[in-house]
């Protein structure tokens, strides 16, 4: 049986001022502050999707770790907001935990490279159909060869290890699948998008875009997340699913 001792943690949070989009001047405070992370053992981190007013944090990290790397996401998140938002959900008891940050905890196997497709969505008035959304995407990777784990898209009460408790009002998912094999990061990335996006009013849009949809809709970024290297996937995925000819 082989050894598991890396996971990736990816925490999304609404801390923006608007409603709409994230300000230059917060993402790079956020990416200044990224490097206590590595000081308190993350093995890789990064500020992976920024998506509508909302940005995710994600970061490789050893088993032993999760709970101190999570911790310091969130004061990290804490330390930058423009708007408390979603840092106000969490709670230390289920029962008076709020809307809050989204979180996503996949395993990576101990003999691989820790890359990763992560997805975030932003939703302007808490669409409900959010939920149908994410179990898509999910369940297309689901079936997929060199897919180690997803994980993520968690509706309902969550823990989150080091940090404490988001209710179901939750509402701006993130779900991250963790890859073993190089060539099938786009596999899995088209499979996700693909499925997500065959859904009533869902629009893929590039990272650090602003929410300019009519209302009733949601957006999604797709970020490979490859040993520590961000790249976002919104452009040559939509150059891929061009018709040509």
């Amino acid at each position: 049986m082989k050894v598991i001792y890396l996971k990736l943690t990816s925490i999304g949070a609404d801390i923006s001022g608007n409603d709409v989009s994230c300000s230059q001047n917060m993402i790079k405070n956020i990416e200044n502050n990224i490097y206590k992370l590595l000081d308190v053992g993350a093995h890789k981190a990064a500020l992976t999707n920024i998506t509508g007013d909302d940005i995710v944090i994600s970061a490789f990290v050893p088993d032993n770790k999760l709970e101190i790397v999570n911790h310091s996401i969130v004061e990290i998140l804490k330390e930058n907001a423009e708007d408390f938002g979603d840092i106000r959900g969490i709670s230390q008891t289920p029962e008076c935990a709020g809307e809050g940050i989204s979180y996503a905890e996949a395993r990576i196997n101990s003999d691989r490279f820790p890359d990763a497709v992560i997805l975030a969505f932003d939703t302007y008035g808490g669409e409900p159909f959010v939920k149908t959304v994410v179990k898509s995407a999910i369940d297309a990777a689901t079936s997929l060869d060199n897919v180690t784990d997803i994980g993520g898209g968690n509706f309902g009460t969550v823990k989150i290890p080091g940090v404490g408790y988001v209710s179901e009002e939750t509402d701006d998912p993130v779900i991250a699948a963790t890859i073993e094999d190089i060539e099938s990061v786009g596999i899995v990335a088209g499979a996700m998008v693909g499925a997500a996006l065959g859904n009533k009013n869902v629009y893929m849009v590039k990272r650090g875009t602003p929410s300019y949809v009519i209302p009733g809709s949601v957006i999604l970024s797709v970020t490979a997340y490859m040993n520590g290297n961000v790249m976002d996937l919104a452009v040559p995925l939509a150059n891929r699913m061009k018709i040509l000819g």
